[in-house]
């Protein structure tokens, strides 16, 4: 079966298939060795049956003079020189394997497989040749159907003369794991020479092969010497990524060689901090990802991932010093400035807040989401009508979302319009995901209105539909607390603080409840009360140098 005519790349990609160099230097290469084995080219020759020492030495000349026009770069004194030869040598099995790799220099891979075939047929233990054939054919793996099996079959029929060749067992099992075939590509692993079996191309295929085939301390056995080898590069992990997709453990211990190694480019920096955050390995992620940002100063992207990855290791202080950077290098970017905004709601820091997630607003209004959140911070302030547009703008943007009317019922409820926010919340307050809220403000507002019974009933329902609701425990023990219900103000209050124990209004409710009753507590709960409020002040004041920080 021979090659459709190609058009090839002049430098072919490697990829999972083909070795780590441009296949034409490994053509080359094998021409350089072909030339200094004196023993592989008399039995080569040897195939000439007649051949005498004379015929055998003018073999060799024109073999070497052919070497030496192909490194002065003159391919087609190179040819000519061979095709001579073919004129004394018709039946010479090196000349054809020459003259095949300089039209594979030139990239005439038709002509190229030609002649490595003719080479083979004269002399079918020449494993030169075979070997050349079947990289060739390995280095139009990603354009040509089939190309793959006619690989691995020139190297498995070179093994069946040369049980033993280290090149032909490595390629035959680099195939065999790309097809799926990993305990015969295993099998051939095993043929390798013991120094060839440590090298880190071996090593890593090893992984890929034990790893599928169910044995995963093997496979970390073998990542580990892979980590140990002197001669370990990227290049030896990249094509193999795509056979361990499920082997994220794997994965991480081969990455982390490279890093630990400097030897990881920032691409591969990135895939290693995207698994390392999938298994929960979230400070060896973002010591990999300060790696990268130094690497990058002038880029906020790795800034805005190491602040997520701060955000999810609750440090705020550390996402707001990498977003402040990031805001620095790009003051126009909305996302910076919202997410500045999130992390400053984590940390109570609520007029900062205001001023990043107006910003991210105004930068792109079109997002609902920077709608919504400003407008949640907006309904805190001392004018919570500024929130009713954004809401708006959200519901108009997201119009199926029930959280819409839910929030725009309590911008209302803030801004003191109880008709409206009523109105509001009662088209969501039987939507299960808003129930809970939406009762809450209803029973918010009836107690505003004096109803005291249905706003009892309605906080209940809302403890119904979402029992560690905080707020609504809060809110029910004031009801109880102004109907003089005293024990059930303070089992409320009480199981408010157990879910939240930073909870302002029941702190402040169980304050005036112990205060009212003149309850030993009274004292212990006013100071802790005053505490709650000091640390609110504390963490304002931390803000200005926390933004300074800078990775």
């Amino acid at each position: 079966m021979h090659f459709v005519r190609l058009k090839a790349a002049r430098t072919p990609s490697p990829g999972w298939l083909a070795r780590n160099t441009n296949v034409m230097v490994v053509l080359f290469l094998a021409l350089l060795a072909a030339a200094q084995a004196p023993a592989i080219r008399a039995r080569t020759i040897g195939a000439q049956s007649a051949a005498s020492q004379g015929q055998q030495a003018q073999s060799q000349s024109i073999l070497k003079r052919a070497q030496q026009f192909i490194g002065q770069g003159n391919l087609e004194g190179a040819r000519a020189e061979l095709i001579q030869g073919l004129k004394s040598f018709p039946r010479d099995a090196a000349i054809y394997n020459f003259l095949g790799v300089v039209e594979a220099q030139e990239n005439n891979l038709e002509a190229a497989e030609k002649h490595f075939r003719q080479a083979i047929a004269l002399d079918p233990r020449y494993a030169g040749a075979s070997l050349n054939l079947g990289h060739l054919y390995q280095s139009e793996i990603p354009k040509v159907p089939g190309a793959a099996s006619l690989a691995l079959a020139t190297y498995l029929k070179l093994l069946q003369f040369d049980p033993e060749n280290a090149e032909a067992n490595y390629q035959a099992a680099v195939l065999e794991a790309h097809q799926g075939d990993y305990q015969k590509s295993l099998d051939h692993l095993k043929k390798l020479p013991a120094a060839d079996r440590q090298k880190p191309q071996a090593l890593v295929l090893l992984c890929v092969d034990l790893a599928r085939t169910g044995h995963p301390r093997a496979a970390s056995d073998a990542a580990s010497r892979f980590a140990s080898s002197p001669d370990l590069t990227e290049q030896d992990v990249l094509p193999i990524l795509p056979e361990l997709k499920s082997q994220n453990a794997l994965v991480i211990q081969l990455l982390s060689a490279l890093s630990q190694r400097h030897l990881a480019s920032p691409g591969m920096l990135y895939k290693l901090v995207e698994l390392q955050e999938q298994a929960g390995l979230l400070k060896q992620a973002r010591q990999n990802l300060e790696t990268v940002a130094k690497g990058y100063p002038g880029s906020a992207a790795p800034l805005i991932d190491l602040a997520r990855l701060a955000n999810q290791q609750h440090d705020y202080r550390g996402a707001l010093g990498y977003l402040a950077h990031a805001r620095d290098l790009e003051p126009k970017n909305a996302a910076v400035h919202f997410f500045f905004g999130i992390v400053c709601i984590e940390m109570d820091l609520h007029q900062e807040a205001y001023v990043s997630l107006k910003k991210a607003v105004n930068l792109d209004p079109a997002n609902a989401y920077y709608n919504y959140a400003f407008g949640a911070v907006a309904s805190q302030r001392d004018d919570p009508r500024e929130a009713i547009p954004y809401f708006k703008k959200y519901c108009a943007l997201r119009p199926s979302d029930p959280r819409g009317p839910l929030s725009l019922g309590a911008a209302y409820y803030y801004s003191h319009d109880l008709e409206t926010s009523r109105n509001e919340l009662l088209k969501v307050a039987g939507v299960k995901a808003t129930a809970a809220g939406a009762n809450y403000f209803l029973g918010r507002i009836a107690y505003d209105d004096d109803n005291l019974p249905d706003a009892g009933q309605y906080l209940t329902t809302a403890i119904r539909d979402d029992p560690e609701y905080a707020d609504a425990y809060a809110a029910l023990g004031g009801v109880y607390l102004n109907q003089k219900k005293y024990g059930h103000a303070e089992e409320s209050l009480l199981r408010a603080l157990k879910i939240d124990p930073t909870n302002y209004l029941a702190n402040l409710n169980l304050t005036v409840l112990y205060q009212r009753t003149k309850d030993k507590r009274a004292a212990e709960q006013a100071k802790r009360f005053a505490a709650l409020q000091t640390q609110r002040e504390q963490r304002a004041k931390l803000f200005l140098r926390t933004i300074r920080v800078v990775p």
